[in-house]
């Protein structure tokens, strides 16, 4: 019925005129409230999957892959969470902005790369290595949205190698 209405109104002409960033937007518009408890609930997901992942390391055999799978897929998830508060658009232009460019590419390929090692290559020495990276890489990107931080952990570094 809803649709009947548009396209007698004449909206469904202008619903073809948008792009699809236009649709994800208006598609992504929640209330203050769901947005805050999409967040906590993505977010909580994501730490207990990397707090189940530190758990399964100990596992024998099996217990690399599954902290490398949790670790990662928590990773993901604390990404996402953050979707909720500025929505999926805005989320991905900050991604890309020329200050966290290189931080979001490090940070994306780090995943990737550490679910290869674990799976493709079944090299867990260097699946270790790239959740490591992972770590590193996930910090420094967070690290990007608080102003200055990174300039003044940079000067802080170079004092002290001199």
């Amino acid at each position: 019925m809803d649709q009947l209405k548009s396209v007698l109104s004449g909206e469904e002409s202008r619903r073809e005129d948008r792009n699809i960033l236009q649709s994800v937007n208006e598609a992504s518009t929640l209330g203050w409230g769901t947005r805050i408890k999409g967040f906590i609930a993505c977010f909580v997901v994501g730490a207990a999957c990397t707090v189940v992942g530190v758990c399964m390391l100990f596992l024998p055999k099996v217990g690399l892959t599954l902290f490398i799978v949790f670790y990662t897929f928590g990773n993901i998830c604390a990404l996402c969470s953050t979707m909720f508060l500025m929505g999926p658009v805005k989320q991905l232009k900050r991604m890309c902005d020329k200050t966290r460019a290189l931080a979001t590419t490090l940070m994306l390929t780090c995943l990737v790369l550490t679910l290869c090692a674990a799976f493709w290559w079944k090299n867990f020495g260097l699946a270790l290595l790239f959740c490591i990276l992972q770590i590193l890489s996930f910090s420094w990107y967070s690290l990007s949205y608080i102003p200055c931080v990174r300039e003044a952990i940079l000067k802080g570094v170079a004092l002290c190698i001199k």
